[in-house]
């Protein structure tokens, strides 16, 4: 779930979650002070989808609407539930239940880059529901097996991403070193500049 990733193309939802749950919330963005939904269209989600490696034939225009509509669902349902978590309060579990017992998925056996022998999952239709199966799994999966404390937003003021802090010393602050944490420094050597200045 954490692979290596290209940065995303302007517009595109940033892959920075180091976890899908994560990057599902990262689906919306803060821009000049605006909360703003990365996932505008059906065909926005495929792409997102895509990007992670879940790959599936594109829906029709109903279809993708669904898919749309079930997506921010989801996504609104994992912000509740990965909040309440990470509060220690207790999460109401019916509606992803109602996500996860929509996926329906099959085993498949085949080889990985090395050519080894890997058993996978793999969706059984492809409507919306098998199509974010996965992501929700992922979050179910979280929620069981995560550890909350790695579970962190970013800390820059003008910044909403989530991240699962995979580092080794566990002090990651940053969406993204790039973006947020350069921002961060940034702001500091001005201050510290204007300081010695005055």
């Amino acid at each position: 779930m954490s692979e290596a990733r290209r940065d995303p193309a302007p517009g595109e939802p940033p892959l920075v979650g180091d976890h899908w749950a994560m990057d599902l919330l990262n689906t919306q963005v803060r821009s000049q002070g605006q909360d703003v939904d990365l996932w505008r269209t059906g065909a926005d989600v495929s792409a997102w989808l895509s990007r992670l490696g879940l790959e599936a034939a594109e829906p029709d225009a109903r279809g993708q609407a669904a898919l749309l509509t079930q997506a921010r669902s989801l996504r609104a349902l994992t912000r509740a539930l990965v909040v309440s978590r990470k509060a220690g309060q207790a999460v109401q579990l019916d509606d992803l239940n109602q996500h996860l017992h929509a996926y329906r998925s099959t085993p498949h056996l085949a080889h990985d880059i090395d050519g080894h022998l890997v058993l996978q999952r793999r969706a059984a239709g492809d409507d919306a529901a098998a199509r974010l199966g996965p992501v929700a799994e992922s979050v179910a999966t979280l929620l069981v097996e995560g550890d909350f404390a790695l579970v962190k937003q970013c800390e820059h003021p003008d910044c909403i991403l989530w991240f699962y802090d995979r580092t080794k010393s566990h002090k990651r602050r940053w969406c993204s070193m790039a973006q947020c944490g350069n921002r961060h420094k940034a702001a500091q050597f001005r201050k510290r500049n204007s300081d010695t200045a005055s």
